[in-house]
């Protein structure tokens, strides 16, 4: 904000609700007295024509009634008013109002009056020319050298510039390439008009070129105009700006040189005669207008840019020599001589003020008082500012705008969900292959205790569970208000979710004395779905593919009394035995021994065990809490199931690079079949017909494999999304064994969950596997280095997604050797110190070149001997990317 203000020297408001524009505006000895006085002539696009001429008896006077000279309504909006010498036969000045359809030129003359009341001034149409187009802009001088009489050049919204010669229409000249009209000035030194087209270039044309090429009133070229009859229309210069540009103006202060102002909604140019840039700036504001004008220094411009924050900025060439304070966006800026005062600065609004100001200061008589002089008490201080702390503490906490009050007294969120299965399901469009899929209610109740605006609810679940109804609004809740809303839960999916939790999250707004729309907050409340939604009572199953064994540290509880929805009473001999069967998935049986703390869950899928263990230790830790016990743990002391894990991340990724593929090998079918098409339209709009040579044939064949690459994609998203649901599950899986195996806390296991689980879902641009490995990564650099060597490593800036997994998979294997090794997981600053503490089992350490690479995993495979599979890889049929697309 600058620190000085346009001094007001006179100012009007021209009408009521009358919109003006930079055309508007304009500032001549229009009357022709020739005394070097000039009369302010603006225009409206309610067809007002204003002719002011300004002598405040002070400065800062507003518009007195002998100021306005002329007030003529023309009916037509006026987009433009200059003044020249328009009319054949003399060099009096004349005035130009270009009109939408119409251009009209007129003569303003004064009669001296005989009476205080002053003078009378009146204009009189000279001629008029009617325009077949809608006029946009228009500029004028000495079109090809002429002396003593002013052409007029118009550019219409199409891009057609028609050039009249006073009295006579000319010619009209379509600009190439036109598509909206832009700036249009007139450079008298090289005889050239100078644009900026919609291609964001200042385009520059010879006046001599213009009137030598083809007519265009003729958008068709003839076939004698084939011949040579007519010019084509070529640019003489252009330069690329890369931005549209405001206003356009030429400077030329001495006949030695030129030079093209451009104002970009950015940056403002100067350029040379030639087009090339002079010199640029790079605007701090969003400009409005310019207008350069000489400068007191030799080879230098000045140059007047308004902008939208109401300020003028005076620059010389590149340099900020002023900046003045406006009480209006400027959208004209002029400067003239007004009543002997030479360099006023006319600006003009979009709304009609005018205002006639000058630079600089006034200076101000005042003086301060000076002050009596006495001895500072600073008890008497310190007592008033214990005052006013108190005074500010407690205006915060009645009415501040963070008020010192818990969330949950504003509003108290809880969820219930049915013990019972909805007695009509409302599950759709499922895709699992059981004939009915159950439902559950939910119901979501929020009790507030003041007077809240702006509520939403939004409830989520893991997919493939699907909600009935996800989102709910409320405009507002009074105080002491209850709302209960329901839905429904159901799996729609035929794999298993990673989680049986929702989330009910709310927003709201609780408004306050100081701010009355209120201060946004967000509280949620989670809940956790039956298990029986996704899985019903199945037949155990003797073997399978994937076991776990789970150890506690009290005797075994029967199954009946852990999961009653799942057996019979009258199965009493099998009570250590309960099979699972998931709704369009695999099998899990679980056992439970009858003479050890142990208990065993087994599946032919990995990531289906997940569920049902975490399930078992869950009822498991509620049962011995009923009980009383509270020194109730879990353990697994068995070897980690990595070889399993690696194999779904190795399908994960394979997936995402199959999709790679075939959008790669899509876009390419895609180019091929619209070249395809451009010949055969070149084909079909020959006038002599010529043989297709099979292109329809052709044609026909690639459209095929478009849509068969089309369905390949979806179906490889649609795989990659059940993937990454079941590396999903997996991970859960693998963070509990590591916390059962390590015994680790409750922080540590959310720094493996943030670790591993830093994605809702995969995108094209950041993936699970790049982003865990920056993760891990960044583990072992810190709390788990060994030494200040790991330390002082540099991770990857950027992101980006790897050739393969074995590099991730083995940062895993490191990461599980280290936290055998004894390493703890901390975010504090003192976690990167060296670990010395080590436990029996060996442990691999990151490797600083590749033979050390080679030693490590010799060692590790000796020492880490119940853990052989954290290094062992078996190789995985690769999935091919135009698998079901040949077919």
């Amino acid at each position: 904000m600058s620190l000085f203000k346009a001094r007001d020297w006179w100012s009007a408001v021209l009408g009521e609700k009358e919109e003006f524009d930079q055309g508007c505006l304009c500032l001549a000895d229009v009357d022709n007295t020739g005394n070097g006085q000039d009369k302010i002539i603006v225009g409206s696009f309610m067809g007002y024509l204003r002719i002011f001429n300004p002598h405040p008896v002070k400065t800062g006077d507003g518009a007195q009634a002998e100021d306005l000279l002329l007030e003529v309504h023309l009916r037509d909006p006026i987009l433009q008013v200059e003044v020249g010498k328009f009319v054949s036969g003399t060099e009096m000045l004349h005035l130009a109002v270009l009109h939408s359809r119409k251009l009209c030129i007129y003569s303003v003359s004064g009669i001296l009056g005989n009476v205080e009341h002053g003078n009378q001034y009146q204009i009189k149409l000279m001629y008029e020319h009617n325009l077949q187009r809608t006029a946009c802009n228009m500029t004028y001088g000495p079109f090809g050298g002429v002396k003593g009489r002013d052409l007029i050049c118009i550019q219409s919204m199409d891009g057609m510039l028609m050039v009249f010669e006073q009295e006579s229409y000319a010619f009209g000249r379509f600009l190439p390439g036109s598509l909206l009209p832009g700036p249009l000035a007139y450079s008298s030194r090289t005889d050239s008009f100078i644009t900026v087209s919609s291609c964001q270039q200042v385009e520059s044309y010879k006046y001599q070129v213009l009137a030598f090429a083809t007519d265009a009133d003729k958008r068709q070229e003839t076939e004698q105009q084939k011949l040579g009859s007519g010019k084509r229309l070529v640019v003489d210069w252009t330069l690329n700006i890369g931005e549209q540009a405001l206003d356009i103006c030429i400077v030329s202060f001495n006949q030695s040189a030129s030079s093209v102002f451009v104002l970009g909604e950015r940056n403002f140019f100067c350029l040379k005669d030639n087009g090339q840039i002079r010199f640029m700036k790079k605007l701090d504001c969003s400009p409005s207008c310019f207008l350069p004008y000489c400068s007191v220094s030799e080879g230098t411009v000045n140059t007047l840019i308004g902008n939208h924050n109401n300020m003028l900025h005076i620059y010389q060439d590149v340099t900020l020599k002023w900046a003045t304070q406006l009480p209006h966006v400027p959208v004209a800026v002029r400067v003239g001589c007004l009543h002997d005062l030479k360099g006023v600065i006319v600006t003009l609004s979009d709304d009609g003020h005018l205002q006639c100001s000058y630079l600089g200061t006034d200076p101000s008589l005042f003086q301060a008082p000076k002050v009596e002089s006495r001895e500072l008490n600073y008890d008497e201080l310190d007592t008033e500012l214990k005052e006013l702390q108190k005074i500010i503490k407690d205006v915060n906490k009645s009415q501040g705008v963070w008020p010192i009050t818990e969330r949950e007294d504003d509003l108290k969120i809880s969820a219930m969900v049915s013990s019972n299965f909805d007695s009509v399901s409302q599950a759709t469009d499922v895709e699992v292959g059981t004939d009915l899929v159950p439902s559950v209610t939910v119901k979501i109740t929020l009790q507030n205790q003041v007077a809240l605006q702006k509520i939403k609810l939004s409830v989520y679940v893991q997919p493939p569970l699907v909600l009935t109804c996800d989102q709910f609004t409320f405009e507002f809740m009074a105080p002491e208000m209850t709302r209960t809303v329901g839905f429904s839960v159901y799996l729609k999916g035929s794999y298993t979710p990673p989680e049986l939790e929702g989330n009910a999250v709310v927003s709201y707004s609780r408004p306050t004395d100081r701010n009355p729309d209120g201060i946004p907050r967000v509280t949620q409340c989670k809940f956790r779905l039956p298990l029986k939604l996704v899985c019903l009572p199945g037949q155990p199953s003797k073997t399978a593919s994937h076991k776990l064994t789970i150890e506690t540290n009290k005797s075994p509880v029967s199954l009946l009394s852990l999961f009653p929805g799942f057996a019979s009473q009258s199965e009493d001999d099998q009570v250590n035995v309960m099979g699972f069967h998931f709704l369009g998935s695999s099998r899990v049986t679980l056992l439970a021994s009858k003479t050890s703390q142990r208990y065993r869950i087994q599946s032919e899928q990995f990531e289906d065990l997940w569920l049902i263990t975490n399930e078992l230790i869950i009822r498991l830790q509620e049962y011995f809490e009923k009980q009383g016990i509270k020194d109730f743990a879990c353990s697994f002391s068995g070897s980690m199931p990595l070889q399993e894990y690696f194999e779904l991340i190795d399908h994960h990724f394979e997936l995402r690079i199959n999709g790679e593929k075939l959008e790669e090998l899509l876009s390419e079918r895609a180019v091929q079949f619209r070249a395809i098409q451009r010949r055969l339209l070149t084909r079909f709009k020959d006038k002599t017909p010529a043989p297709l040579q099979h292109l329809d044939t052709l044609l026909d064949g690639t459209y095929k494999q478009v849509i068969a690459l089309a369905d390949a994609v979806e179906e490889n998203q649609d795989n990659l999304f059940q993937s990454f649901t079941r590396l999903k599950s997996a991970t859960h899986l693998v963070i509990l064994l590591i916390g059962l195996w390590q015994k680790l806390s409750t922080d540590q296991i959310a720094i493996l969950e943030a670790t591993f689980l830093p994605l809702q879902q995969d995108t094209p641009e950041l993936g699970w596997e790049e982003t865990v490995d920056a993760a891990i990564s960044h583990l072992l650099k810190t709390c788990l280095s060994k030494n200040s060597k790991e330390q002082a490593l540099n991770l990857s800036s950027q992101l980006s997604m790897p050739k393969d997994t074995s590099r991730l998979k083995k940062h895993i294997t490191l990461l599980c050797d280290r936290l055998a090794k004894g390493g703890r997981l901390c975010l504090s600053t003192d976690a990167a110190a060296p670990q010395t503490m080590v436990m029996p089992g060996g442990c691999a350490t990151i490797p600083e070149s590749d033979l050390e690479e080679r030693s490590i995993e010799q060692d590790s495979t000796e020492l880490f001997t119940n853990h052989k599979h954290l290094i062992v890889e078996t190789p995985r049929a690769e999935v091919s990317p135009l698998q079901g697309v040949s077919e």
